[in-house]
Protein backbone atom coordinates (compact mmCIF):
# COMPACT_ATOMS: atom_id res chain seq x y z
CA UNK A 1 0.00 0.00 0.00
CA UNK A 2 1.24 3.68 -0.86
CA UNK A 3 2.71 5.38 2.29
CA UNK A 4 1.52 8.65 0.63
CA UNK A 5 -2.26 9.75 0.00
CA UNK A 6 -3.96 12.88 -2.26
CA UNK A 7 -7.53 13.58 -1.01
CA UNK A 8 -9.87 15.13 -3.33
CA UNK A 9 -13.02 15.32 -4.59
CA UNK A 10 -16.34 17.33 -5.95
CA UNK A 11 -16.91 18.83 -2.64
CA UNK A 12 -13.26 20.17 -2.03
CA UNK A 13 -13.67 21.54 -5.20
CA UNK A 14 -16.28 23.40 -4.44
CA UNK A 15 -14.82 25.76 -2.33
CA UNK A 16 -14.10 28.83 -4.60
CA UNK A 17 -15.65 31.88 -5.14
CA UNK A 18 -17.11 31.70 -8.45
CA UNK A 19 -15.10 31.80 -12.12
CA UNK A 20 -14.23 35.64 -12.29
CA UNK A 21 -12.29 35.27 -8.89
CA UNK A 22 -9.07 34.72 -8.02
CA UNK A 23 -9.71 32.01 -6.04
CA UNK A 24 -11.59 30.37 -8.62
CA UNK A 25 -13.12 26.74 -9.62
CA UNK A 26 -9.46 26.50 -12.40
CA UNK A 27 -7.35 26.17 -9.11
CA UNK A 28 -8.69 22.58 -8.26
CA UNK A 29 -8.84 21.50 -11.90
CA UNK A 30 -5.23 22.81 -12.50
CA UNK A 31 -3.51 20.44 -9.54
CA UNK A 32 -6.18 17.63 -10.94
CA UNK A 33 -5.41 17.89 -14.62
CA UNK A 34 -1.48 17.47 -13.87
CA UNK A 35 -2.01 14.69 -11.10
CA UNK A 36 -3.63 12.44 -13.65
CA UNK A 37 -1.42 13.57 -16.63
CA UNK A 38 2.06 12.74 -14.88
CA UNK A 39 0.75 9.37 -13.81
CA UNK A 40 1.13 10.57 -9.82
CA UNK A 41 -2.24 9.09 -9.55
CA UNK A 42 -1.07 5.90 -10.12
CA UNK A 43 1.95 6.16 -7.13
CA UNK A 44 -0.82 7.22 -4.25
CA UNK A 45 -3.73 6.19 -2.27
CA UNK A 46 -6.91 8.22 -3.47
CA UNK A 47 -8.75 9.60 -0.23
CA UNK A 48 -12.35 11.52 -0.41
CA UNK A 49 -13.72 14.61 0.75
CA UNK A 50 -14.63 14.82 4.64
CA UNK A 51 -17.25 17.06 6.42
CA UNK A 52 -16.06 18.70 9.73
CA UNK A 53 -18.87 19.01 12.48
CA UNK A 54 -18.84 21.88 15.06
CA UNK A 55 -17.18 19.77 17.82
CA UNK A 56 -14.29 20.23 15.47
CA UNK A 57 -14.37 23.57 14.48
CA UNK A 58 -14.89 24.94 17.82
CA UNK A 59 -11.66 23.38 19.10
CA UNK A 60 -10.40 26.64 17.09
CA UNK A 61 -12.91 28.50 16.36
CA UNK A 62 -15.27 30.55 18.41
CA UNK A 63 -19.33 30.27 18.89
CA UNK A 64 -19.68 33.74 18.21
CA UNK A 65 -17.88 33.21 14.79
CA UNK A 66 -19.39 30.23 13.63
CA UNK A 67 -22.96 31.05 14.86
CA UNK A 68 -22.45 34.59 12.27
CA UNK A 69 -20.85 32.18 9.38
CA UNK A 70 -23.76 30.01 9.09
CA UNK A 71 -26.22 32.91 9.44
CA UNK A 72 -24.42 33.99 6.31
CA UNK A 73 -23.97 31.46 4.67
CA UNK A 74 -28.31 30.86 4.54
CA UNK A 75 -28.49 34.30 3.40
CA UNK A 76 -25.85 34.52 1.15
CA UNK A 77 -24.39 37.96 2.89
CA UNK A 78 -22.26 39.06 -0.27
CA UNK A 79 -19.03 39.74 1.36
CA UNK A 80 -17.25 38.90 4.90
CA UNK A 81 -15.58 42.33 5.16
CA UNK A 82 -14.09 43.47 2.61
CA UNK A 83 -12.25 40.91 0.74
CA UNK A 84 -13.93 37.26 1.63
CA UNK A 85 -17.08 36.21 -0.45
CA UNK A 86 -20.03 34.88 1.25
CA UNK A 87 -22.74 31.82 -0.52
CA UNK A 88 -25.51 30.06 0.13
CA UNK A 89 -24.21 27.10 1.47
CA UNK A 90 -20.38 28.07 1.99
CA UNK A 91 -20.31 27.27 5.65
CA UNK A 92 -20.75 23.36 4.07
CA UNK A 93 -18.23 24.13 1.94
CA UNK A 94 -16.04 25.50 4.27
CA UNK A 95 -16.47 22.69 6.90
CA UNK A 96 -15.53 19.80 4.08
CA UNK A 97 -12.45 21.65 3.18
CA UNK A 98 -11.74 21.27 7.35
CA UNK A 99 -13.26 18.08 8.00
CA UNK A 100 -10.71 16.68 5.04
CA UNK A 101 -7.70 18.19 6.47
CA UNK A 102 -8.60 16.77 9.79
CA UNK A 103 -9.31 13.24 8.41
CA UNK A 104 -5.36 13.24 6.97
CA UNK A 105 -4.03 14.08 10.27
CA UNK A 106 -6.82 11.00 11.62
CA UNK A 107 -5.20 8.90 9.37
CA UNK A 108 -1.62 9.70 9.41
CA UNK A 109 -1.90 9.48 13.21
CA UNK A 110 -3.27 5.90 12.77
CA UNK A 111 -0.55 5.33 10.39
CA UNK A 112 -2.73 4.44 7.63
CA UNK A 113 -0.23 6.79 5.81
CA UNK A 114 2.89 8.44 6.48
CA UNK A 115 2.18 11.29 4.55
CA UNK A 116 -0.86 12.89 3.21
CA UNK A 117 -1.92 16.29 0.44
CA UNK A 118 -5.07 18.25 0.47
CA UNK A 119 -5.06 20.77 -2.72
CA UNK A 120 -7.68 23.05 -1.16
CA UNK A 121 -6.67 23.91 2.23
CA UNK A 122 -4.15 26.00 3.79
CA UNK A 123 -6.77 28.89 4.57
CA UNK A 124 -4.17 30.42 6.66
CA UNK A 125 -5.99 33.67 7.16
CA UNK A 126 -9.19 32.85 8.90
CA UNK A 127 -8.51 34.33 12.94
CA UNK A 128 -10.05 32.36 15.88
CA UNK A 129 -13.14 34.61 15.42
CA UNK A 130 -12.84 36.25 11.85
CA UNK A 131 -12.81 35.52 8.22
CA UNK A 132 -10.35 37.29 5.90
CA UNK A 133 -8.34 36.60 3.14
CA UNK A 134 -10.41 34.40 0.89
CA UNK A 135 -10.25 32.15 3.94
CA UNK A 136 -13.81 31.72 5.91
CA UNK A 137 -12.37 29.11 8.26
CA UNK A 138 -8.97 27.96 9.19
CA UNK A 139 -8.03 24.31 8.42
CA UNK A 140 -4.32 24.26 9.55
CA UNK A 141 -5.57 26.14 12.68
CA UNK A 142 -8.29 23.24 13.66
CA UNK A 143 -5.77 20.81 12.67
CA UNK A 144 -3.31 22.06 15.13
CA UNK A 145 -5.88 22.06 18.11
CA UNK A 146 -6.81 18.29 16.54
CA UNK A 147 -3.22 17.10 17.18
CA UNK A 148 -2.93 19.07 20.51
CA UNK A 149 -6.40 18.58 22.25
CA UNK A 150 -7.22 14.98 20.50
CA UNK A 151 -4.03 13.35 20.28
CA UNK A 152 -2.22 15.13 23.13
CA UNK A 153 0.58 16.20 20.82
CA UNK A 154 3.39 18.68 22.60
CA UNK A 155 5.46 19.88 20.03
CA UNK A 156 3.61 20.33 16.39
CA UNK A 157 5.30 22.32 13.46
CA UNK A 158 3.44 24.77 11.27
CA UNK A 159 5.58 25.18 7.27
CA UNK A 160 4.10 27.90 5.53
CA UNK A 161 5.95 28.85 1.61
CA UNK A 162 2.92 30.61 0.34
CA UNK A 163 3.85 34.19 -0.33
CA UNK A 164 1.32 35.56 2.24
CA UNK A 165 1.87 35.39 5.70
CA UNK A 166 0.31 32.68 7.56
CA UNK A 167 -1.50 35.23 9.50
CA UNK A 168 -4.33 33.26 11.10
CA UNK A 169 -2.48 30.66 12.19
CA UNK A 170 0.40 32.72 13.49
CA UNK A 171 -1.34 34.99 16.01
CA UNK A 172 -3.74 32.52 17.44
CA UNK A 173 -0.70 30.53 18.17
CA UNK A 174 1.91 33.05 19.33
CA UNK A 175 1.53 32.37 23.13
CA UNK A 176 1.84 28.79 22.43
CA UNK A 177 5.47 27.23 22.79
CA UNK A 178 3.99 23.87 21.57
CA UNK A 179 3.12 25.01 18.17
CA UNK A 180 6.78 25.23 16.18
CA UNK A 181 5.67 27.71 13.28
CA UNK A 182 8.47 28.73 10.46
CA UNK A 183 6.56 31.21 7.64
CA UNK A 184 8.89 32.40 4.65
CA UNK A 185 6.74 34.89 2.90
CA UNK A 186 7.14 37.96 0.90
CA UNK A 187 7.87 41.13 2.88
CA UNK A 188 4.79 42.48 4.48
CA UNK A 189 5.45 45.82 3.73
CA UNK A 190 4.52 45.17 -0.14
CA UNK A 191 1.88 42.43 0.18
CA UNK A 192 -0.81 41.41 2.53
CA UNK A 193 -1.67 41.26 5.36
CA UNK A 194 1.60 43.05 5.68
CA UNK A 195 2.72 41.03 8.58
CA UNK A 196 5.33 38.43 10.04
CA UNK A 197 8.09 40.81 10.63
CA UNK A 198 11.21 38.82 11.60
CA UNK A 199 11.66 40.49 15.06
CA UNK A 200 8.72 38.30 15.83
CA UNK A 201 9.54 34.85 17.37
CA UNK A 202 6.57 34.22 19.62
CA UNK A 203 5.41 35.71 22.92
CA UNK A 204 5.66 34.85 26.56
CA UNK A 205 6.63 31.44 27.25
CA UNK A 206 6.64 30.93 23.12
CA UNK A 207 9.46 33.52 22.64
CA UNK A 208 11.93 31.27 20.30
CA UNK A 209 9.11 28.62 18.89
CA UNK A 210 8.35 31.18 16.07
CA UNK A 211 10.36 31.91 12.92
CA UNK A 212 9.50 34.79 10.19
CA UNK A 213 11.61 35.06 7.52
CA UNK A 214 10.19 37.52 5.56
CA UNK A 215 11.74 38.10 1.50
CA UNK A 216 11.84 41.20 -0.57
CA UNK A 217 9.85 41.76 -3.77
CA UNK A 218 11.92 39.69 -6.81
CA UNK A 219 13.49 36.84 -4.41
CA UNK A 220 13.97 33.63 -6.06
CA UNK A 221 15.11 30.36 -5.56
CA UNK A 222 18.42 30.91 -4.12
CA UNK A 223 16.78 33.18 -1.86
CA UNK A 224 14.70 30.65 -1.00
CA UNK A 225 17.03 28.00 -0.28
CA UNK A 226 19.06 30.21 2.06
CA UNK A 227 16.25 31.06 3.81
CA UNK A 228 15.43 26.79 4.02
CA UNK A 229 18.26 26.09 5.42
CA UNK A 230 17.40 28.24 8.43
CA UNK A 231 14.08 26.76 8.53
CA UNK A 232 15.80 23.15 8.76
CA UNK A 233 17.59 24.35 11.70
CA UNK A 234 15.18 25.59 13.35
CA UNK A 235 13.02 22.01 12.69
CA UNK A 236 15.90 19.96 14.24
CA UNK A 237 16.53 22.06 17.42
CA UNK A 238 12.70 21.44 18.27
CA UNK A 239 11.76 18.61 17.43
CA UNK A 240 8.22 18.18 16.04
CA UNK A 241 6.34 15.88 16.79
CA UNK A 242 4.30 16.14 13.66
CA UNK A 243 4.25 18.28 10.82
CA UNK A 244 1.96 20.44 8.63
CA UNK A 245 2.96 22.36 5.55
CA UNK A 246 0.99 24.68 3.65
CA UNK A 247 2.57 24.76 0.05
CA UNK A 248 0.76 27.73 -1.15
CA UNK A 249 1.64 28.64 -5.02
CA UNK A 250 1.34 32.33 -5.39
CA UNK A 251 5.32 32.46 -4.38
CA UNK A 252 5.78 31.26 -8.17
CA UNK A 253 7.51 33.81 -10.62
CA UNK A 254 4.27 35.58 -12.02
CA UNK A 255 1.53 35.01 -9.64
CA UNK A 256 -0.90 37.98 -10.88
CA UNK A 257 -1.24 38.97 -7.16
CA UNK A 258 2.43 38.43 -5.58
CA UNK A 259 6.06 39.91 -6.47
CA UNK A 260 8.37 36.76 -5.76
CA UNK A 261 10.07 34.80 -8.36
CA UNK A 262 10.27 30.98 -7.30
CA UNK A 263 10.00 27.80 -9.11
CA UNK A 264 8.59 24.71 -8.18
CA UNK A 265 11.82 23.52 -7.40
CA UNK A 266 11.07 25.67 -4.17
CA UNK A 267 8.14 23.77 -2.83
CA UNK A 268 9.88 20.74 -4.46
CA UNK A 269 12.95 21.02 -2.26
CA UNK A 270 10.80 22.35 1.00
CA UNK A 271 8.70 18.88 0.49
CA UNK A 272 11.46 16.35 0.36
CA UNK A 273 13.52 17.82 3.18
CA UNK A 274 10.44 17.94 5.71
CA UNK A 275 10.07 14.54 4.60
CA UNK A 276 13.82 13.75 5.70
CA UNK A 277 12.81 15.91 8.92
CA UNK A 278 9.63 14.00 9.36
CA UNK A 279 11.42 10.55 9.50
CA UNK A 280 13.94 11.68 12.26
CA UNK A 281 11.73 13.82 13.98
CA UNK A 282 7.47 12.96 13.53
CA UNK A 283 7.53 9.14 12.52
CA UNK A 284 7.23 10.45 9.28
CA UNK A 285 4.09 12.22 9.69
CA UNK A 286 3.89 15.46 7.31
CA UNK A 287 0.70 17.14 6.18
CA UNK A 288 0.68 19.25 2.89
CA UNK A 289 -2.12 21.38 1.81
CA UNK A 290 -2.42 23.42 -0.47
CA UNK A 291 -2.92 27.38 -0.61
CA UNK A 292 -3.00 30.59 -2.11
CA UNK A 293 -1.50 30.80 -5.97
CA UNK A 294 -3.76 32.54 -9.01
CA UNK A 295 -1.68 31.04 -12.22
CA UNK A 296 -3.02 28.12 -13.09
CA UNK A 297 0.06 26.44 -14.64
CA UNK A 298 1.95 27.70 -11.59
CA UNK A 299 -0.39 25.48 -8.97
CA UNK A 300 0.11 22.81 -11.30
CA UNK A 301 3.97 22.85 -11.08
CA UNK A 302 4.04 24.09 -7.71
CA UNK A 303 1.12 21.38 -6.27
CA UNK A 304 2.93 18.50 -8.75
CA UNK A 305 6.00 18.79 -7.18
CA UNK A 306 4.68 18.50 -3.71
CA UNK A 307 3.43 15.26 -4.50
CA UNK A 308 6.10 14.06 -6.46
CA UNK A 309 8.25 14.56 -3.34
CA UNK A 310 5.66 13.22 -1.81
CA UNK A 311 5.37 9.89 -2.76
Amino acid sequence: MSEAAVYAGKKLADYHFGPDHPFGPYRYSAFMERFHQNGLDQQVAHEGAYLANDDDMLLFHTPEFLAEIKRRSVEGTEHYGSDTPMFIGAYDVASTVVGTVIRAVDDLMDRRYRRAFVPIGGLHHGGRGSAAGFCLLNDCGVAIEVLKQRYGMQRVAYIDIDAHHGDGVFYAFEFDPGVIIADIHEDGRSLYPGTGDAEETGRGKAIGTKLNLPMKRGANDTEFMAAWDKVELFLLRLEPEFIIMQSGADCLAGDPLTHLKFTEEAHRHATTRLRIIADECSHGRLLVTGGGGYDADNIAAAWGAVVEALV
